[in-house]
């Protein structure tokens, strides 16, 4: 399995519940490693931008509204598989499906409020990352020593 990297977003509603920490040692303990961290509040305009591939869908307005509503922590994950890891960790989108030890079963509350994002394809992470990070904010994990 390749060596893939995937943006994580902890969203407001997550945030506002102060599960920031037990989701990121989620991912720590999925093996999945942490390689770019943030916490921003995205503006109106820049919720639109990252979510502009669902503009003509019915739910655009309330999740750009919702996005930008509070913080949010945006991460780049580091892992074999990461987004198929990252996507299976986070559960279903509909956090009332989502089976509990998922973190959108433990921390979100329906298909909007599922406390976290995640890029579905390799392609997807190519343009999600950078529409939060640039290249000199990612770091370069070394592997501890034994």
């Amino acid at each position: 399995m390749a060596v893939e990297r995937t943006l994580s977003i902890i969203k407001p509603d997550a945030v506002a519940k102060n599960a920031t920490g037990a989701i990121l040692k989620a991912i720590q303990d999925s093996g999945l490693r942490v390689v770019a961290l943030k916490m921003i509040r995205l503006t109106e305009q820049q919720a639109r931008g990252f979510y502009a591939v669902h503009k003509a869908r019915p739910f655009y307005a309330d999740l750009v509204k919702f996005m930008s509503s509070g913080p949010v922590v945006v991460s780049v994950l580091e892992g074999e598989g990461a987004i198929a890891r990252w996507r299976e960790l986070m559960g279903p989108t509909d956090s009332a499906k989502a089976p509990k030890g998922t973190i959108r079963g433990d921390f979100g509350t329906d298909v909007e409020r599922n406390a976290s994002h995640g890029s579905d394809a390799p392609e997807t992470a190519r343009v999600e990352i950078p529409y939060f990070f640039n290249a000199g904010e990612i770091q370069a994990v070394v592997e501890a020593l034994p």
